[in-house]
């Protein structure tokens, strides 16, 4: 796997603050036409990267493939990182319970929801954290149940040479077009394959292009359908989709995320500091200078940074990417 350096990539962001330039996000970013066409190209996008939860639709397809039963809220939880709130609670244990399991078959750490009201719920009734509340325990639960209809073994799931997780592999070299050349371990301890912010790219291009009955069609579909279940109340990801009917949104940890039309265009990107506070911009910037309108969705184009709790700034793209959009404009 080749290291990534300042001199490969791409400013893609800045935070401004009272008229300084505070900081600044590099990396790489890759679009595609709705034409599947080349539109931007900036930093180092064939470089191998670990895609972390954007590649989340992709896993959940591999369990379908693999013969688990999901649909609607149940499909949009495996693709998703949910923020622990007690519908996704719901949606996870029934999908357990098909599988004849509890929460202890979850291979993924104990956990604190993510949404704060939930969580401080939780410290009033002295309810402790556990694996159900853990953002990756909708797609855990998906694991176990494609290898409960399978007969294979649910104590070693996350092993990388488990069935399932070679059916994951499998799944992300086709819809990313990028055979996976090193395996590391997501923070939710499933296994995590390399892949290229290219082949994000076109593997969301391809979920949202799919045939409808296909995996990769009915789990586009099922996110688009059922977005809290993807995020949750006020989730980047969820509001996206909701605000921008047909879109798909998933980002990851590490500065990840992949975006597409339902037309089929498509933007992803790798920012190299791990920062995700300026992904959803960037991508929504991108479509834009594609052509879509993103205006239903501007809460989350136009992000104030604070000082004293009121606007002293904003997160604004970088020089590197509005040159490019202003390239392909002209």
């Amino acid at each position: 796997m080749s290291d990534l350096t300042a001199g490969t990539l791409s400013e893609l962001a800045i935070i401004r603050r009272s008229g300084m330039i505070e900081s600044r996000h590099f990396g790489s970013l890759l679009a595609f036409a709705a034409d599947g066409t080349v539109a931007l190209e900036l930093g180092a996008p064939d470089v191998e990267v670990l895609p972390r939860s954007t590649v989340k639709p992709l896993q959940a397809m591999a369990c379908l493939e693999a013969g688990a039963d999901l649909s609607g809220p149940e499909l949009a939880i495996a693709a998703g990182s949910h923020t622990g709130e007690d519908a996704h609670v719901a949606v996870v244990s029934a999908i357990l319970e098909r599988a004849g399991l509890d929460e202890h078959a979850l291979g993924c750490p104990v956990d604190r929801p993510e949404d704060e009201a939930t969580f401080e719920r939780m410290i009033r009734d002295g309810e402790g954290r556990n694996r159900l509340r853990m953002n990756c325990s909708g797609k855990h639960a998906a694991m176990l149940l494609a290898c409960a209809v399978n007969g294979w073994s649910t104590t070693d799931y996350l092993d990388p040479s488990h069935p399932l997780q070679q059916q994951v592999q499998k799944t992300m070299a086709e819809m990313t077009g990028v055979p996976a050349s090193h395996t590391a371990i997501d923070g939710c301890g499933a296994p995590l394959f390399g892949t290229t912010v290219r082949g994000v790219a076109a593997s969301f291009r391809s979920l949202v292009v799919a045939d409808p009955v296909s995996a990769a069609g009915r789990v586009a579909a099922a996110m688009r359908e059922y977005p809290f279940y993807v995020g949750g109340s006020g989730h980047a990801n969820s509001e996206l989709m909701k605000n921008l009917p047909g879109a798909l949104s998933k980002g990851g940890a590490e500065g990840v995320i992949g975006v597409a039309t339902k037309d089929g265009a498509s933007v992803s990107m790798k920012i190299i500091d791990g920062s995700p506070r300026a992904t959803t911009i960037i991508a929504l910037a991108v479509l834009g200078s594609l052509g879509y309108d993103t205006a239903a969705a501007a809460a989350f184009a136009e992000v104030p940074i604070l000082g004293g709790g009121i606007p002293v700034g904003q997160i604004e793209v970088g020089a590197d990417l509005r040159d490019a959009m202003s390239a392909g404009r002209a």
